[in-house]
């Protein structure tokens, strides 16, 4: 699974992204554009530190994680950005992933 890592692509999704919500997880969508020869797509998960303490976030993240996997993430031609509510912890990945996909048609990504 191919991740967002630098800096300037989180900026880059933050500032040009669409932001869709639900309570287990919220989703930031940015569609790569057609000019770009490199259009895999990426996926990231944030878990921020006002959710807990360093434990709570891990498993909220592992959560995430496999909900994506679930979702065949990520989606040829976008940047996503997935962020741990405080109901991601306490959820299944199959309930988080149902969420994801309501989010992904949402976005008319999937």
């Amino acid at each position: 699974m191919e991740t967002i890592k630098s800096k300037q692509e989180f900026e880059k999704v933050f500032s040009r992204g669409r932001r869709y919500g639900h309570p287990l997880v919220r989703m930031t969508v940015f569609r790569v554009d057609e000019g770009v020869p490199d259009k895999a797509g990426k996926v990231a998960f944030v878990a921020a530190k006002r959710l807990g303490n360093a434990v709570f976030r891990n498993r909220c993240k592992r959560v995430l994680r496999e909900a994506a996997r679930s979702c065949d993430m990520p989606v040829e031609g976008t940047h996503i950005i997935l962020f741990a509510t405080h109901a991601t912890h306490d959820s299944s990945p199959a309930e988080v992933s149902k969420a994801i996909r309501k989010l992904l048609n949402k976005a008319r990504v999937a």
